[in-house]
């Protein structure tokens, strides 16, 4: 029996939304009849969030802390027993954000129909990535869907509090560098040129650093807007360069050699690749089918194809290990874990414990680039305000020698 959403105008006259369960448009408005209720408008959930995620720039998904949260309730309720289509309508009932309860909702209609909750997801790529729909499908046959869930929400409850991590200790040395810049340009467009005024009744030259601050100041008294404008036009562009497929995959393969930035991201796409790949993998998924989706949550592109070409590899014969370890992005203790999950029959524990070894590794390695980013910064800003007083207070401490 499927879902759809409704929109009505009540007794008192005013629009109310909801969801009801029918078998047709017409039987909704029948029942929002029955109540009272005149129907403005009835769309099958399924359609209507298909529709949406066609439409909108982003795709129409869940976000990660919604995924995490209804994942994690999914899964205590099936564990504690209850049927599945019970446990979605519970789901449904606690959840407020509306996009949510529109898929959960066409989840357990479809599940009512006879299909089955890993076909249902497949409804809607947008919201459940081929990680999910891959470990939710061999739950189902396996007959352990309650286990895997819960292992399903331990991954998105972790990765959703990694990027808050990530997030939480870049925002202040991104916000100390937009005020830094802000202030020295405040500096050079509004204060600087009012002091400089004085030095007009100077004759003799002026130090050097004050000439430097005196032609900073007029260039972006001059050029600052069409600097901006040229700015933001280099953004744009970067923009639509990196949607091509052979920039952005120049761009990734740069970012690789880069000294730090390189390490960081070969080892938060090795993360990624091997806690991925252990959820398949103890979830009963073939070896093969495991690596082909793991692959995909592999950002950098160098990286992904890397795990295509050792996926092929693997098809023919070869061990993962050898096969991860001719790619040359993986780091060796990785590739040291799973063969040793190989040799001795434990790979998806050897590959949880890779990850668990890579995400720490990793963790220390952000907070190392923190911590000698936010005194440089501070050294930065410091500095350059210094040199704006030094350029101003030069000529007025030797204001004896140059005045007429």
């Amino acid at each position: 029996m499927p879902a759809f959403e409704y929109l009505a105008l009540n007794a008192a006259g005013k629009e109310e939304k909801g969801i009801l369960e029918a078998d047709t448009p017409r039987q909704v408005r029948q029942l929002l009849r029955n109540s009272d209720m005149t129907p403005l408008e009835v769309q099958e959930v399924a359609q209507k969030q298909q529709r949406a995620e066609g439409k909108s720039l982003f795709g129409g998904s869940l976000s990660t802390d919604d995924l995490a949260l209804m994942t994690r309730q999914l899964a205590t309720l099936v564990g504690a027993g209850s049927p599945l289509e019970e446990a979605l309508s519970t789901v449904v009932r606690q959840t407020e954000r509306g996009s949510a309860r529109r898929i959960f909702s066409a989840l357990r209609a479809r599940v009512l129909e006879g299909h089955t909750l890993a076909s249902s997801l497949k409804l809607f790529p947008s919201a459940f990535p081929p990680l999910y729909r891959a470990t939710v499908g061999a739950g189902e046959q396996s007959g352990h869907l309650a286990e895997v869930l819960e292992r399903l929400a331990d991954y998105t409850e972790n990765k959703q509090m990694n990027q808050q991590k990530v997030s939480t200790a870049f925002a202040y040395p991104a916000l100390l560098s937009v005020v830094a810049v802000a202030i020295v340009i405040a500096l050079l467009k509004f204060v600087v040129p009012n002091v400089i005024s004085v030095f007009e009744t100077f004759e003799g030259d002026l130090p050097q650093l004050t000439k430097i601050l005196i032609a900073s100041s007029d260039f972006i008294e001059r050029y600052g807007f069409t600097l901006l404008l040229a700015l933001i036009a280099l953004l744009v562009l970067l923009y639509y360069l990196l949607k091509i497929p052979a920039w952005k995959q120049r761009f990734h393969r740069f970012a690789l050699k880069l000294p730090l930035i390189g390490r960081l991201i070969r080892g938060i796409n090795t993360e990624h690749f091997a806690r991925t790949l252990s959820i398949l993998a103890s979830s009963g998924v073939p070896i093969l089918d495991a690596m082909k989706i793991a692959g995909e949550v592999v950002t950098n592109i160098p990286m992904r194809r890397a795990v295509d070409t050792a996926t092929v590899k693997v098809r023919e014969g070869m061990a993962i290990n050898k096969a991860l370890h001719q790619s040359g992005y993986f780091p060796p203790m990785v590739i040291y874990l799973i063969a040793s999950g190989e040799g001795s029959g434990q790979l998806d524990s050897m590959l949880e414990r890779a990850a668990i070894q890579q995400e720490r590794e990793t963790q220390s390695r952000i907070s190392k680039m923190v911590g000698l980013l936010e005194p440089m910064l501070i050294l930065v800003m410091g500095g350059m305000i210094t040199l704006i007083v030094l350029a101003i207070m030069l000529p007025i401490l030797n204001m004896p020698s140059f005045i007429r």
